[in-house]
Parts: C-alpha cells; sequence; structure tokens
C-alpha cells in the first residue's frame, strides 16, 4: 500500500521559549501568508483565522526577539499593510532548515516507526 501525505508520519517542530513563548509551524505558516499576500489580516484569512488572531500571533512574534518579525505600514491609498523584516525573513529560513534537518536525521527511526505502526484496520500480530 503506498502511503499518501495523509497517513505518512512527520515529524512536527515546536521550539518552546521561557515564559510559555512557541514557535511552530501555524506561525511560520502565517508568515509565508503575510509574504505572499502583504497583510496580516489576508495572511490570517488563508488561514480561516481572524484578523485579532493573526494580529496577535505576530505581536507575540514581535516581542519574543530582539528585532521585530514583521513591520506593518498604516493607511495609504491602499490601506495598508504588512511585512516580514530582514530578521523575520532569516527567521522563516532558518525554521524551514531546522525542519528539513529534522525530517533528514529522524528518517532511518521514521522509516522504522512507519514499518511498524499498525494501519486502520488491521488486526495486531501476536
Amino acid at each position: 500500500m503506498k502511503n499518501t501525505l495523509e497517513n505518512t508520519l512527520v515529524p512536527v517542530l515546536r521550539i518552546s521559549f521561557p515564559h510559555e513563548d512557541r514557535l511552530g509551524h501555524g506561525k511560520m505558516e502565517l508568515l509565508e501568508h503575510i509574504r505572499e499576500t502583504g497583510s496580516i489580516s489576508a495572511g490570517g484569512r488563508a488561514m480561516d483565522m481572524s484578523y485579532r488572531r493573526a494580529w496577535l500571533l505576530v505581536s507575540e512574534m514581535n516581542r519574543m526577539f530582539k528585532h521585530p518579525v514583521v513591520e506593518s505600514q498604516r493607511g495609504g491609498q491602499k490601506g495598508g499593510g504588512a511585512a516580514l523584516t530582514e530578521f523575520g525573513e532569516e527567521l522563516l529560513a532558518r525554521f524551514r532548515q531546522m525542519e528539513q534537518t529534522i525530517r533528514v536525521t529522524l528518517a532511518d527511526d521514521l522509516a522504522w516507526l512507519e514499518s511498524n505502526r499498525l494501519l486502520d484496520g488491521a488486526e495486531p500480530t501476536a
């Protein structure tokens, strides 16, 4: 049986900072959407997220680091917008590289887990 993306084992990177701050896939996805759309609200909508939730996540990331991750521009003819800072671009690139490192490093262990996984509808062997 060929694995589809839906039933393939995937390691998930989440970095926990002191004081309950976390950095993970969702925040990185939001940054990618903000980069693509030039907007916090449109980036949030792309993830079925309210503007408030997206803004809170951006605000959280901006206070986690010495440098801002996202800068917003207010007003103007197009109503403002948002962009990743140079630091935000570096953060996103490094996080994606860490995810790739984890996938490569754990490939043999994940393959072992996959080969020993009980598939839906199967019965365990004795």
